[in-house]
This record gives C-alpha cells, sequence and structure tokens, in this order.
C-alpha cells in the first residue's frame, strides 16, 4: 500500500455541475476503507486530527473544504446555502472520486453536514461519527444571546444574509488566533492548544480556513441559523457514533442527548476530561467507529 503525503495544496480539485469547485486532501493509505473528515466552523481541508493513528487505522481519510472555505470554490452571491446543498456537493465529490462506501466523521458544525450527507445519501454512506457537534438552537439553546439576534436579522431577508455574516465577521479572520480561539473553549481546550503539534495543526487548518476571508464560515452561519435545515435527521438509518467531551465548553453533553434521542441507530461516547478538541486526543477510537 502506498502512504499518502500531507500538502496544502489539493490532491483533488473535484468540478461541479454548476461551474463551482471542490478541494480535497489524501491522508493515509491508499486502498484502505474510506473515511470522510467534515472539517469544524471555522476549518479546512488541512487538518489530520493525528497523522499516526491514520496511518495505524490503515484507512484512506479524505478531507474537504467546503464553499468558501480553503481552496473550493464559494457559493454563487444569490444562493442561500443550505445543509442540502452541502450534501450534494460531498456526494458529487466522492462519486468523482470513485468512491461508494465511506464512513463520515464530522467535527463540530461539520457533523451536521455529515447527516445531511447520510439522511440523503444513504447507499454511499455505511457509518457515522459526530464529534463535539451542535444541535439546532431551536432544539439546545446554544448560540450566545448577541448572535441570536443577530440570526432573527439575517432570518428576515435570506438573501441578504450571507454577505451580513461575511461584513460581521471579516474582522476576525484577519488574525488566525481569533479562529483558534472560536474552536477552543474551557480550561481543557486551553491546556490541549498549547500542545505544540495541536497547536500547529489548529493554526494551519485555520490559516487555510480563512484564505477567502468570512466566505466560509458566513455560508455555514447561514446554512445552520438562517436556511431551513432542509434533511430530516431521523431518517438517517447509518449507525452513528457520538463523541462528546464531558468538559466542552462550546458544546454540552446536552447536544449528546439531544442527537440520541433523535437517531435511530446512535452509540454515545462521552470522553472524561475532554473538550470541544476531542479529535486530537481520541482520533484512533473515533477513527474505528466508522471505519
Amino acid at each position: 500500500m502506498t502512504e499518502m503525503t500531507n500538502t496544502r495544496r489539493p490532491d483533488h480539485l473535484v468540478d461541479l455541475a454548476d461551474g463551482r469547485t471542490m478541494a480535497v486532501n489524501e491522508y493515509g493509505t491508499a486502498g484502505g476503507p474510506v473515511v470522510l473528515f467534515l472539517h469544524s466552523s471555522p476549518g479546512s481541508r488541512v487538518l489530520d486530527p493525528d497523522p499516526d493513528a491514520t496511518a495505524a487505522a490503515g484507512v484512506r481519510l479524505l478531507t474537504v473544504d467546503r464553499p468558501g472555505y480553503g481552496a473550493s470554490s464559494p457559493y454563487a452571491a444569490d444562493v442561500v446555502p443550505t445543509f442540502a446543498d452541502s450534501a450534494d456537493d460531498l456526494d458529487a465529490v466522492l462519486a468523482d472520486l470513485g468512491v461508494d462506501d465511506v464512513g463520515v466523521i464530522g467535527w463540530s458544525n461539520g457533523g451536521v453536514h455529515a447527516l445531511a450527507l447520510a439522511a440523503r445519501h444513504p447507499d454511499r454512506v455505511r457509518a457515522v461519527a459526530l464529534v463535539g457537534t451542535p444541535a439546532s438552537d431551536d432544539d439546545v439553546p446554544w448560540v450566545p444571546e448577541e448572535q441570536r439576534a443577530l440570526g432573527k436579522v439575517m432570518r428576515d431577508d435570506p438573501g441578504a444574509a450571507r454577505a451580513l455574516a461575511e461584513s460581521v465577521i471579516a474582522p476576525a479572520t484577519a488574525d488566525v488566533g481569533n479562529g483558534v480561539g472560536m474552536l477552543a473553549g474551557g480550561a481543557a481546550d486551553e491546556a490541549l492548544a498549547e500542545d505544540p503539534r495541536v497547536h500547529a495543526a489548529l493554526m494551519a487548518m485555520i490559516e487555510a480556513a480563512f484564505a477567502q476571508g468570512a466566505s466560509g464560515i458566513a455560508s455555514d452561519i447561514v446554512a445552520g441559523h438562517v436556511a431551513p435545515w432542509s434533511f430530516d435527521p431521523a431518517a438517517v438509518g447509518a449507525p452513528v457514533a457520538l463523541w462528546f467531551g464531558d468538559r466542552d465548553a462550546i458544546v454540552t453533553t446536552a447536544h449528546a442527548d439531544h442527537w440520541a434521542g433523535v437517531l435511530a441507530d446512535s452509540t454515545v461516547h462521552i470522553v472524561a476530561g475532554a473538550g470541544h478538541l476531542v479529535p486530537f486526543t481520541h482520533w484512533a477510537e473515533i477513527l474505528g467507529s466508522v471505519a
């Protein structure tokens, strides 16, 4: 088997029917079971949380920039992004790469995109792992009040919502450290983020995430908080492993309880002492749940 090289240059640029392109990286072992890792918000394809664990698992790990992140084209200006759009993009990427059987891991907001893919394209997805994935704010309130108020404004004019979100977030994207701060919340994460390996990986991921400014994160915000979710999580038939840290200050274990009550086939793993950066500490186990 051939070891793949970690690189910031996309290993694949997949052309979509509407003229956009999606950037994909490969890590791990060619010919192994395929695992698709969907990044956080903000995030990018430039992340393998634990390369040694990925190599040991013998998997072919695919990572994809969502629209507006990294090297993937943004949505057209008149598009109101939805999770259904994202799922269909991902399905097109997998089809282009000849992948018809995949385990999908979604970290943080990436988990909702993973569920949408599994719900809309069940024949392609064998298993899902949600890692610190938030539920809808309507189901488990978690969004800060000032952001919730902005969401109400955006819902009044969905067509202008992405531009508004970009204008609000743009100043934060000038500093890569701000993106790391969006993902590392609480004492458990702050301590882990000081580890040189973890810090370097997070900084590289966020640097790529902000290559197009706030475009990607604005699209995620609109899909999650403005547009209807456009898929039914209860329709996911694949087994879903839930991985949540009990010290996650961003997405608490109440979200794990929600998903366990909604999904048809789920297994809950509450990781003692872990925060939102649990992929960096339990990647082998997370991979094992979908490989």
